[in-house]
């Protein structure tokens, strides 16, 4: 912008500044008008439809999966993409602070007189990125399924079998989603997409004897599991006949676990 633009700018400006109506009380009765129905819609939803309430907290459960509230649920969903635990800081604290510090600069260094979106395409490409990127992970991260369980339905192959080896199976269910497996695999909608492979069809693509040999001799960064052999022998038998059972096509999922 030029000096004449400028001054035709300035001068526009004071011309539409007189003909404006005052703050007050204009503005002030607008903005409380407004502040009023949304108060009266919040009281409205809440005598109408009431409050989510859920059980009451028990400080001694083991099987409680923490949850963010909604609106962190994009900053939640971000902690699961970001795998090096080195950019964990910059993930959770440095990108959002400086996003937050961005725009409160806005007026400083934003400083031109076009307001118009299709004019401001660099402005209107960022923010519209912005939006749609915390929105998908808000989506991601609302329909995550919990990392500490794996919902995925007995098949009915299993169902058929004595009580002795059903229980094992769920033991062996219970005890793989306790043991931070779902921290780096996948089984059906819970879990994270890595840096482990999908386990929902494991058993179609390894036998249990292998199954059993990578429990004891994984692959880094796997923990090892060689100590749980020996120490809790039907805990590690359970394991592998869980693990020997998934084959995808009746744990509710295909093989990507999806």
């Amino acid at each position: 912008m030029n000096r004449q633009q400028k001054e035709q700018y300035l001068r526009e400006y004071s011309t539409l500044k007189a003909q404006g109506k005052p703050f007050f009380p204009y503005a002030v009765a607008k903005d409380g008008a407004m502040a009023c129905v949304v108060m009266l819609a919040i009281i409205l939803m809440s005598i109408i439809l009431g409050a989510e309430l859920g059980p009451k907290a028990d400080p001694t459960t083991t099987t409680y999966t923490p949850r963010p509230e909604w609106y962190f649920f994009f900053l939640f969903e971000l902690l699961r993409v970001i795998k090096p635990p080195e950019l964990v800081p910059l993930a959770t604290i440095g990108v959002p602070t400086i996003a937050m510090i961005l725009l409160f600069l806005l007026p400083f260094y934003d400083r031109g007189p076009e307001r118009r979106p299709e004019r401001r395409p660099v402005a209107m490409i960022a923010g519209i990125f912005t939006i749609a990127a915390m929105g998908y992970l808000t989506y991601l991260g609302a329909s995550a399924g919990s990392p500490t369980t794996i919902e995925a339905p007995t098949p009915a192959r299993i169902a058929a079998l004595p009580a002795d080896q059903r229980q094992m199976y769920e033991q062996g269910k219970q005890v793989v989603a306790q043991s931070g497996c779902l921290a780096c695999h996948k089984i059906g909608e819970n879990g994270n997409d890595g840096p482990g492979p999908h386990l929902t069809d494991i058993a179609s693509r390894l036998p249990a004897q292998g199954i059993e040999r990578t429990l004891i001799n994984p692959t880094a960064p796997m923990p090892s599991f060689k100590k749980l052999q020996p120490e809790q022998p039907e805990t590690f038998r359970a394991m592998v006949m869980f693990l020997g059972e998934l084959k995808g096509d009746e744990e509710g999922g295909g093989s990507e676990g999806g």
